[in-house]
């Protein structure tokens, strides 16, 4: 086995120094927090009623508060009779629609509502209608609850690799701002905030500045991101929630070698992106000249054929990212290009835009749960489709069984459905620990995009509006291997031919980008490709439904949704398309794969050529004027 030291050695053997200032600061603070973690989960049951009363309390004379009798909740004397009457008296908010009315409330500058006060931010994600779903989240939820859990989370790394801050630090994360509210209350990404906040001790090491991610162009931003990490051999962590980021951010290099080492030689950004020039302007003090670096760059491309992070980042500390969930099919496609005896894996933990819900503290993918912070209940699975819920509470997980998650919070989510299937690893002191198994209920997410079935329909019949083409019957299907959607179709019309039912689903996916945001952010940055059309035979639903019953369903029990993940599902409408769409389909898919990537090329060519131009102007234009 190796040892622990080598993991900060290079190839030539040079160790990467101890960060005593930055490590000392945060095992400070982050070891209080992880001190008082494994007091609270010592006594979840504990744990669970504090939070409750204090997120109670503090909401009791808002609107949301009064309307729910929080003041008869918090007269409760017993733990079971507190729960018990916080389920009577507060509903399940299965979806963010029914908090809306609140939350627009709040954004139109009404205070008190939710919470005390207004929020801090709102923090945008895609909902089940077309209107995005607006998280608020409010000063004490940022500071205290984020702020702290990013302490305990900070702290972890150094736990693991404890030289993973003496280097530079590759990040992902969201635009701090996207707009206002109209009571011009920003909403943006979470991370981004956090971002900005941090102490300038530890910002100083980002190889990137925020700006990077306000450029519009996906391609664009992808090759500044990863441009400005190449050009440091010292690159110690990378940190990002999707997987497939890193696939995207790998590819862009492999495709953009020689120019982005050239940029490192020259201290240059390509002109051939398209990137504003304000922001350009803003990257000039993250680059200069590395003659060096280049060097050694074109040293391993000449003797390995490729780059790859093992040999370009010979000091990677820690990769983080997801790795539950449908997340590991894009883990396996890199999963060779890294040295795991030097660099630390780990699970980012269970996290989504409406909360944090917990982190992984080691090795496996376990998620330990913060009871100080949230107030959790769960169900059973087996009991997702009764109408009388039994809710338990977090001290009442049993070990491998699954459930799905509901989360109070401090930033006005009450008994809200997270809409996770999770299942129950381990314990962490006295409490149970979880980790991602899928969506549901009618949500498909491939690389967190969270596509709802509502979004679907509205996307299909929006496309029969404007196509006049109308459908007897559809369904869609997510396909995790291929990073794509597959849409199938029983036009009215048994003569429409491939053409017209692919140019039908180049519409529904228009109405899909502007009805759902993270589903464009995924198609315009490559990391779902574009959906897969199938033509079905006559009476395709009621030849399914029959397949099914002949495989043990019952009738009065048969359920089916519109959207799903699910390939034994999906392999029964493969067997009922057109025979003629099935038979010409594999070519006529590889020569429509050929003609889309070909006109890409072009129209990406085409704008870095005008791009360039701009540039030479730019540059003759303050050549004149300097002289």
């Amino acid at each position: 086995m190796r040892k622990k030291s080598k993991t900060y050695l290079d190839q030539q053997g040079k160790a990467l120094p101890y960060p005593w200032l930055i490590n000392t600061m945060l095992m400070l603070v982050g070891g209080i927090q992880t001190a008082r973690l494994r007091f609270w989960n010592r006594n979840p049951r504990y744990a669970a009623e504090r939070t409750l009363r204090d997120i109670l309390t503090i909401s009791k004379d808002t609107v949301y508060g009064k309307e729910h009798h929080f003041d008869r909740i918090l007269s409760a004397t017993s733990t079971e009779s507190f729960f018990r009457l916080y389920q009577s008296f507060v509903p399940v908010n299965d979806s963010f629609e029914t908090l809306r009315p609140y939350v627009e409330r709040h954004k139109n500058g009404e205070e008190n509502v939710l919470f005390p006060g207004k929020p801090d931010m709102y923090a945008t994600t895609s909902g089940t209608t077309n209107e995005p779903k607006w998280i608020p989240m409010t000063h004490k939820y940022l500071k205290d609850v984020y702020g702290k859990m990013s302490h305990i989370w900070t702290w972890n790394f150094i736990k693991h690799r404890n030289r993973v801050f003496a280097g530079h630090l590759f990040t992902t994360v969201g635009k701090e701002c996207e707009g206002y509210a109209p009571d011009g209350t920003i909403f943006g990404a979470v991370s981004g905030v956090l971002v900005r906040d941090i102490p300038q001790i530890i910002k100083k090491h980002y190889t990137a500045p925020a700006c990077v991610m306000s450029i519009p162009d996906y391609a664009a931003r992808n090759y500044t991101l990863m441009r400005l990490a190449l050009q440091h051999r010292d690159v110690t962590l990378w940190a990002t929630a999707n997987p497939s980021t890193i696939l995207e951010l790998l590819r862009t290099l492999n495709e953009n070698t020689e120019e982005m080492i050239q940029d490192i030689e020259h201290g240059t950004i390509s002109d051939l992106f398209d990137i504003p020039y304000f922001i350009r302007e803003e990257l000039y003090a993250y680059v200069s000249p590395k003659p060096e670096r280049a060097d050694e760059l074109r040293q391993i491309l000449q003797e390995k054929g490729k780059l790859e992070p093992r040999d370009f980042w010979p000091w990677l500390q820690y990769l983080s990212t997801w790795k539950c969930g449908n997340t590991k099919i894009y883990m396996d496609k890199y999963m060779d290009q890294f040295d795991w005896d030097k660099t630390f894996y780990q699970e980012l933990g269970y996290i989504a835009t409406e909360c944090r819900f917990g982190f992984s503290l080691d090795d496996t993918n376990e998620s330990v749960l913060f009871p100080q912070f949230h107030y959790y209940e769960f169900v059973e699975e087996s009991e997702l489709d009764s109408p009388h819920k039994n809710f338990l509470q977090i001290y009442q997980l049993e070990q491998g069984k699954r459930y799905c998650a509901y989360v109070t919070t401090y930033s006005g989510l009450f008994r809200y459905n997270m809409n996770d299937l999770i299942e129950v690893g381990g314990k962490f002191k006295n409490t149970p620990t979880i980790h991602m198994i899928s969506k549901v209920n009618g949500i498909v997410s491939l690389t967190g995009e969270k596509l709802y079935e509502p979004q679907f329909l509205d996307a299909v019949h929006k496309a029969e509006e404007d196509t006049g083409i109308k459908t007897k019957f559809f369904v869609g299907f997510a396909d995790v291997k291929e990073s794509k959607y597959h849409f199938y179709y029983e036009f009215e019309d048994e003569t429409i031919n491939r053409k017209t039912a692919e140019a039908f689903t180049q519409v529904v996916d228009q109405h899909l980008q502007r009805i759902n945001l993270e589903y464009e952010s995924k198609r315009q940055s490559f990391r779902l490709h574009d959906p897969e059309t199938h033509i079905l035979l006559r009476d395709a639903y009621a030849r399914f439904k029959a397949a099914c019953l002949e495989d043990g369903f019952r009738d009065g029990q048969f359920k089916f949704n519109l959207l799903m993940q699910d390939e034994k599902r999906r392999n029964k409408f493969n067997i009922i398309q057109r025979i003629e769409d099935a038979i010409d389909q594999l070519g006529q898919d590889i020569i429509n794969h050929a003609n889309t990537m070909d006109d890409r090329r072009r129209k990406r060519l085409d704008r870095r050529h005008q791009q360039r131009k701009i540039r030479q102007e730019r540059r003759i234009a303050r050549t004149i004027k300097t002289n």
